[in-house]
């Protein structure tokens, strides 16, 4: 007979410290471009407000300048936005892949000394089934392997 079984790996990382570590990390690291983000825009709303309370007093060169320099800022942020969510995404991978590729080694490892023909994920919505006497749940082999590991 064919053994199959299943996990929920987002309950197994959110288990692991180094995985809870990273978490940390990444949501500082967000929280911080966040804020670069905010102080810009707040920056570029405070000189759009004084511009529009003295552009009145100013010659078309200076209007002409100051809304170039507007429009430069929020090219910017625009830039700057695009440059933290590909920095973002980098460090996501960077950190986040080693302990992945620990989990899915573990994973293998358990199935192949269990001898399981297949091992279904249980979290993030799918499957939409599983028959839990057909199919055993390995998260807790998983852990023990991945203790094992360390």
């Amino acid at each position: 007979a064919q053994k199959f079984g299943h996990i929920d790996s987002q309950a197994l990382l959110q288990s692991l410290p180094e995985a809870t570590n990273v978490q940390k990390e990444l949501e500082a690291k967000g929280k911080e471009y966040e804020k670069q983000l905010t102080d810009m825009q707040t920056e570029l709303q405070r000189k759009a407000e004084e511009y529009d309370k003295t552009k009145s007093t100013m010659n078309a060169t200076k209007q002409a300048e100051t809304e170039k320099a507007l429009q430069d800022m929020y090219t910017k942020i625009q830039q700057t936005a695009q440059d933290n969510q590909k920095a973002f995404n980098e460090q996501q991978q960077q950190k986040l892949g080693p302990v992945l590729d620990k989990v899915r080694k573990a994973i293998e490892t358990v199935a192949k000394t269990g001898g399981y023909v297949y091992i279904m994920e249980k979290g993030a919505g799918q499957p939409l089934y599983i028959n839990e006497a057909i199919s055993k749940d390995i998260t807790a082999e998983v852990k023990a392997q991945l203790a094992k590991m360390k």
